[in-house]
């Protein structure tokens, strides 16, 4: 019995090995969701709620891919059945080529659910060193990576000695991004981030997302905050009423191709002035305004600026925003 098991066993490792060269040859997605629908039914097995309806998603190396979508779209329920978490009624999900329920999918895949339940009285460290253990990761090896992710999530300081019941909830949100990431996976499911996070921190948040496909990495990010998924997504898939009514590259979908903007700097009012009146003696609609800098950035430069003048908080410590 042993011996057929360990054969059953050898088969499948090989199986996964063979997908997993396939999908590097040929180009591959990381994700690819055909057609999937969901129906929720009620005590005596009938149709309920249909939560989604003919959801394709593909997903490949170095992508970072937005769902968006108002609140009882679909994106909760698609993201789960991609994890493998819920099965779908029809359809199919191919996570690395494998079923996401194999254990090398999962094995290569890291999850941020929109809810990290930690527990209060360990610290980060001794977070991730209990989720290092149900990875089997050695000793020497969870360390290292372990130092790793808390530098990168901004927790390397005191904070990674302190429980976690002590923390904001933007504090705890690092937390639980490091333990997404610390299997190194390739594909990384994030479900709203930045929640929590300060202004500081949703910029660090957004430029270790950026960082992440700049590594290679498939990212699936699904936020309420549209202006954080246009920063950082390559492409965004728009799910309402349990479908996707629009797909595609932010540039394809964004672009407006009826209009052309001018920017120009040390231009005198009155050369303005004649420009305008050149391009509407010519039959174009034209608007004048002036560049802006977004309000993030303007918040950081105050921040930055307070900083160099030591005005910052004192004990504050890094991400300890509220």
């Amino acid at each position: 019995m042993d011996a057929e098991k360990k054969k059953e066993t050898e088969t499948v490792t090989q199986a996964e090995t063979e997908a997993k060269k396939d999908a590097e040859k040929t180009g591959a997605a990381v994700l690819e969701a055909t057609g999937l629908r969901k129906t929720f039914r009620d005590f005596w097995g009938r149709p309920r709620t249909v939560a989604v309806e003919s959801v394709s998603l593909r997903a490949s190396p170095g992508e970072v891919v937005g769902l968006l979508g108002p609140n009882g779209s679909g994106k909760s329920t698609t993201i789960k059945m991609i994890l493998g978490l819920l099965r779908p009624t029809a359809g199919a999900v191919r996570l690395f080529g494998l079923p996401p329920g194999a254990p090398r999918a999962r094995a290569r895949t890291g999850y941020l659910p929109e809810l990290s339940n930690l527990h209060r009285f360990l610290t980060p460290r001794e977070t991730l060193g209990y989720y290092a253990g149900l990875f089997g990761m050695p000793g020497p090896a969870a360390r290292s990576r372990i130092a790793e992710l808390l530098r990168r999530v901004g927790l390397d300081g005191a904070a990674a000695d302190r429980p976690v019941g002590e923390f904001s909830k933007g504090m705890a949100r690092r937390v639980g991004i490091a333990q997404a990431l610390l299997n190194d996976p390739e594909f990384v499911v994030l479900d709203e981030p930045t929640s929590g996070l300060d202004p500081v921190g949703r910029r660090e948040g957004k430029d270790l997302v950026r960082g992440l496909g700049a590594e290679g990495r498939t990212v699936l990010l699904s936020s309420h905050l549209l202006a954080e998924a246009e920063d950082v997504c390559t492409r965004v898939a728009i799910l309402a009423g349990g479908r996707v009514r629009a797909e595609g590259r932010l540039s394809d979908l964004l672009e407006r191709r009826d209009a052309v903007r001018f920017t120009a700097t040390g231009l005198a009012p009155e050369r303005a002035a004649d420009f305008r009146a050149q391009l509407e003696a010519a039959g174009a609609a034209v608007a004048v305004d002036r560049p802006a800098r977004t309000l993030e950035n303007y918040f950081l430069e105050i921040v930055r600026e307070a900083g160099a003048a030591g005005a910052s908080a004192p004990d504050a410590g890094r991400g300890a925003g509220t």
